[in-house]
């Protein structure tokens, strides 16, 4: 099955490469960040608005979701009665089940309005990082969940011999023993984030720039995928090819990052 999974990802490379190549052996790779703008029936590919669109979110997604997630992980199993604990983990478990286009929709017709109050148009960056906290906050919850319950109780148990108080053993020796799994949880969380489409084509606009704060509109590539690939032909379709094999190199950048957290190599 290992095998099987690795083989998968290697025929989706092959599959993006090989789309791609004809349109860089064309006009080459350097275009796709230096072109004036992206307008691929005047042969303009200029990928960089969408590709700042991309991180800005999953960024602010991130920086908000990973403190609220842990968080609420400490809180469930070191603080709230049992009751209130499970009740949480209850309605955390039903927020991750909702379909990406229900939180997009509700997005739509209940955060963007809001934010459109305070500054027009509404549909922003803003609104596209906070709709992407919704969605991976479960994600990075659970996986904290499920890391601080593999915790080995010795730990709390010697914690507790020698005195030390609750969040003097959280912060000492809980979370230090759960590290990797937090971090695998952020990572998911993140790559979740890169590739969502539906919600952020709602909520974000979708107007092709790089933004200069977080109220004025952007458009991701995945949404830029999903809005052009149904009418793209040649060149155009085969840069639309360019961003997924993009967004690919973006995952390994990240799951190759996150192995060298782990292993010692790099340190934060």
């Amino acid at each position: 099955m290992a095998l099987l999974a690795a083989a998968i990802v290697l025929l989706i490379i092959l599959f993006l490469v090989w789309e791609t190549l004809p349109i860089l052996q064309s006009i080459g790779l350097a275009r796709f960040f230096n072109d004036s703008s992206w307008h691929p029936t005047s042969e303009e590919f200029n990928l960089l608005p969408m590709l700042w669109g991309t991180l800005l979110v999953t960024v602010g997604a991130v920086l908000i979701a990973t403190p609220l997630g842990i968080a609420s992980a400490i809180f469930c199993h070191y603080y709230a009665p049992r009751a209130i604990a499970n009740l949480y983990r209850r309605l955390v478990e039903l927020l991750a089940g909702i379909p990406s286009v229900v939180y997009g929709f509700w997005g739509l017709v209940v955060l963007v309005p809001i934010i459109g109050r305070i500054r027009p148009p509404g549909a922003s960056l803003l609104a596209g990082i906070l709709i992407l906290t919704l969605m991976i906050l479960p994600t990075i919850t659970l996986v904290a969940d499920a890391s601080l319950t593999s915790v080995p109780p010795e730990y709390l148990r010697g914690c507790a011999a020698m005195g030390l108080g609750r969040w003097a053993t959280v912060h000492g020796v809980v979370l230090p023993a759960a590290s990797s799994g937090l971090l695998t949880g952020v990572i998911l969380g993140t790559g979740r984030a890169i590739g969502e489409t539906m919600a952020v084509l709602m909520v974000c606009g979708n107007v092709v720039q790089t933004p200069k704060n977080v109220f004025e509109p952007v458009r991701t590539l995945t949404a830029n995928i999903a809005l052009e690939m149904a009418y793209a032909t040649g060149h155009h379709r085969a840069a639309l090819f360019v961003s997924g094999l993009v967004l690919m190199v973006i995952v390994f950048v990240l799951v190759i990052a996150a192995e060298l957290l782990n292993r010692g190599r790099i340190y934060v």
